[in-house]
């Protein structure tokens, strides 16, 4: 076997610690520039089978690292300096975590000996982000020792083996270096990688049994699915599952399933439920899947109206009890469990009982389907008109990215079957990181448009999401200029208090079309249905990074909301 040598960072931990993580599947690194990585740097340019991509602030790229990993399934390596940088990582490590995505933090550190010595950019760096990640590890600056090079290599195997283990999560490796810092020598290549075998687990044929009998005898049988990466096989399963009488699917826009009986406009279908008929159409079995859900509506429809059982499918870092009735936990992939479901249910199909549930479920459906449409059909010019409008233009296979608060909210209202993917981070469900999230898939998913659809204030919030050099035509961003936080108009609580503008709605006149031109986006706006018409069709077609601003009445906006969803009520209430 030919040995093989490559010119790398003298700094061998370094060397490494790259080689390894190359080796267990990292293809993409984040890295922002400093003194004290520059080791990492180096290592990290020159080893071949790793994309760089190169953002000067921390929090700007660990986020973007989390719209590389939520594209791609990918583990990824987010690399910076030493000091408070490391700290900025901390907001998309929450998001991470609770998304189960798989991002390694590395983050470089002065000897130990310095901290707390008023030396330069020294903190308490190991454990820093210990809340937040499902691992942590510290890499001495002295690696004399005999077992030193073994147990570096065991460290980095370990950390990127749990960071890639389900349930996938974050990792932090902390690396300690001296100076020199940007020598180079030459490196022999062959790092150890230990290869980590995960066994499949599948329920045990009694257990898919007793499963099989309670969803075929139950009469009510609710499956609820939250954030979610795209999974064919589990998409599949359960739109043939929502086909049964007794089956009821509900999805959201960002749990990246959808069918033709499965309800992905979850609120203004419980809306549309007769005042007084809410126990008719509680599950009397509720299953859950995926991450956290967006609409409140359901959580407090479902706490109030308790199943008779409920089964948590997934494997999860802790207990998820969010309806606050679990009975039972299945530690086993969702797809793998109702495929194994729908296989026996299908090759007993004697095996059922009469039921309308789903029926029942549709007629609310329908109802609220067409309520909606004609309530949108003469609602004043509004966040609710513009996003009616907007959403039915966006090109066929885009990449939807929906920042917090008032997007991802009104983007459930709507059918998106012509997107691709939907995405929102809704692991922490924070305001940071929605722009810089979108911009770090737009790298990795080359073919298709990846459009952020954003408010003002969340826009102006991750503003260093703006500034890299990977502005890209396939890169556009949609403002909602409602004036401030327009979400809290509508939340009960906030809208009445007599602080509502200058301490929560916080409104402000953002100069979006300056933001555009200082970071090299062609600018569009539209304050008018009108002129949205116009102004959209340009957006779309601009063959440059580009922005479009809608401007609409920050005032009535929340109005018209608590309208439509009135207006749904009634409906159903007449029937």
């Amino acid at each position: 076997m030919t040995t093989e040598y490559t010119i790398t960072t003298d700094h061998e931990a370094c060397a490494e610690l790259v080689e390894v993580l190359a080796g267990q599947g990292v293809r993409n690194m984040v890295i922002s520039p400093g003194s004290r990585n520059a080791p990492l740097i180096v290592a990290f340019a020159r080893e071949k089978r790793i994309e760089n991509h190169v953002i000067v602030d921390e929090r700007s790229a660990a986020f973007a690292a989390v719209g590389i990993a939520q594209s791609t399934g990918e583990p990824v390596a987010v690399v910076c300096t030493s000091g408070s940088a490391v700290l900025n990582y901390a907001p998309a490590a929450s998001e991470a975590y609770y998304r189960q995505l798989p991002l390694i933090f590395v983050s470089a550190d002065r000897q130990a000996e310095w901290i707390d010595q008023n030396d330069s950019q020294t903190i308490r760096q190991p454990g820093a982000l210990a809340g937040v990640v499902k691992h942590t590890c510290n890499i001495p600056w002295n690696t004399d020792g005999a077992n030193t090079a073994w147990w570096i290599n065991r460290m980095v195997n370990e950390a990127a083996i749990i960071a890639n283990r389900a349930p996938m999560g974050p990792v932090h490796i902390n690396v300690q270096l001296g100076e020199p810092l940007c020598g180079t020598q030459l490196h022999k290549c062959g790092a150890r990688i230990i290869e980590n075998v995960e066994v499949l687990h599948h329920p045990r044929y009694d257990i898919v049994d007793d499963c099989i009998d309670a969803i075929c005898l139950t009469k009510r049988v609710m499956i609820v699915a939250g954030v979610m990466p795209y999974d064919k096989e589990l998409e599949r399963v359960l739109a043939t599952l929502s086909l049964k009488h007794n089956v009821v699917v509900l999805t959201e826009t960002i749990s990246n399933i959808a069918g033709e009986r499965i309800i992905t406009t979850i609120d203004r279908t419980l809306t549309a439920i007769p005042t007084g008929k809410e126990a008719d159409f509680a599950p009397d079995l509720l299953i859950t899947i995926g991450g956290a859900l967006v609409t409140r509506m359901l959580k407090n429809f479902l706490r109030s109206n308790p199943p008779q059982e409920e089964w948590r499918i997934g494997i999860d870092h802790n207990v998820i009890d969010t309806m606050q009735h679990l009975t039972k936990r299945f530690e086993v992939d969702p797809a793998e469990f109702f495929r194994q479901i729908y296989a026996g249910i299908e090759h007993d199909s004697g095996h059922k009982v009469k039921s309308s549930y789903a029926e029942m479920w549709r007629d609310a459906t329908n109802v609220a389907k067409e309520r909606h449409k004609s309530y949108i059909s003469t609602a004043p010019w509004s966040d609710l008109k513009a996003f009616a409008q907007l959403l039915s233009m966006i090109p066929e296979g885009t990449e939807l990215h929906l920042s917090n608060g008032t997007c991802i909210r009104y983007a459930q209202l709507f059918e998106t079957q012509q997107v691709h993917r939907s995405y929102c981070n809704r692991g922490v469900a924070g305001i940071d990181g929605s722009t810089s999230t979108a911009l770090g898939s737009s790298l990795v998913t080359h073919e298709r448009l990846t459009l952020l659809i954003t408010g003002d204030m969340s826009l102006s919030y991750d503003i260093s999401g703006l500034a890299s050099q990977y502005n890209s035509p396939r890169f556009k961003i949609v403002v909602m200029c409602n004036g401030g936080g327009g979400i809290f108009r509508f939340i009960k609580g906030p809208s009445e208090l007599q602080e509502l503008e200058q301490y929560f709605e916080v409104n402000r006149d953002l100069p979006i079309g300056k933001y555009a031109a200082a970071f090299g986006f062609s600018y569009h706006e539209a304050h008018s249905e009108a002129e949205l018409e116009e102004a959209a069709g340009r957006f779309f077609a601009d063959p440059s990074a580009a922005m479009l601003a809608i401007y609409t009445p920050n005032t009535l906006n929340a109005d018209v909301l608590r309208g439509y969803f009135a207006a749904i009520k009634q409906n159903a209430n007449e029937m």
